[in-house]
């Protein structure tokens, strides 16, 4: 199975980190957010990742072709015998890469649209480049396998921003939760495709509001729960948080 990945949004809610560099290569650890999805997605069978390009996609495209000399300790020759040496700390990635420009203004639909030639008419993944979770893939599939719908979602219950108290009738505060998880459901990403979606999408849709709509009034759309670890990078402070977790060695999307 092949992993579709948006990355061509401009994050304009991390401003201070995307002026010079897309959203999916802000670094977690010294390793951009990309390359976790893709580690995590890798280390459970799925080594074929389409990488939909847009805003500042030139920087992912850099850090792909560089990708061994980024990521190894090297000797490098200067001079009339010039050439490099990889000396391989980490075992190379088994990954075929393709990164396909997808416009700079697309929206998520359209972007999944123009990738159609690259998925050879099989079931695909489907994810964003921004969002980490520590979901079980074999789990995931098996699900979509069993109602044989078009497609299915992953639903995730996000942490509340705010600490939530609780208040008896006297106005007493009995207890209070720093970051609760919300009881409400929400799109996860991680989405399973059968073929038939390009059937919901156009080259100027939106995935989350016309493809999405769209598949409900089919009823075509069926969601998998997943109640582990789920968090978007959307803002700076969720970015020191994820950092946090990684050097904390808390971090728990991290299988390898």
């Amino acid at each position: 199975m092949k992993a579709v990945i948006l990355a061509g949004g401009m994050g304009t809610r991390l401003r201070e980190e995307t002026e010079f560099r897309p959203k999916p290569m802000i670094e977690i650890g010294g390793r951009p957010i990309l390359w976790h999805i893709m580690k995590g997605l890798s280390l459970q069978g799925i080594n074929e990742f389409i990488i939909c390009l847009g805003y500042k996609g030139d920087y992912i495209k850099d850090f792909f072709i560089n990708y061994e000399a980024r990521t190894h300790d090297i000797t490098v020759t200067l001079g009339k015998n010039e050439g490099m040496i990889q000396h391989s700390e980490f075992p190379n990635e088994n990954w075929v890469v393709t990164l396909v420009n997808t416009g700079i203004q697309t929206m998520t639909g359209g972007r999944i649209n123009r990738v159609k030639k690259y998925l050879g008419g099989e079931r695909f993944l489907c994810t964003y480049g921004d969002g980490l979770a520590d979901i079980n893939l074999e789990s995931l599939i098996s699900f979509h396998k069993t109602h044989g719908k078009t497609a299915t979602v992953t639903s995730v219950r996000p942490i509340d921003r705010f600490g939530a108290l609780q208040i008896d009738k006297s106005d007493l505060v009995t207890d209070f939760s720093e970051k609760p998880m919300s009881e409400k459901r929400v799109n996860g990403g991680f989405f399973i495709f059968e073929p038939e979606i390009f059937n919901y999408l156009t080259n100027e849709s939106t995935l989350e509001k016309e493809t999405l709509e769209a598949l409900v009034s089919a009823g075509q759309l069926k969601a998998f729960a997943h109640n582990g670890f789920w968090q978007p990078m959307d803002t700076y402070r969720e970015t020191i948080e994820l950092n946090e977790l990684w050097y904390s060695n808390k971090a728990p999307w991290k299988i390898w």
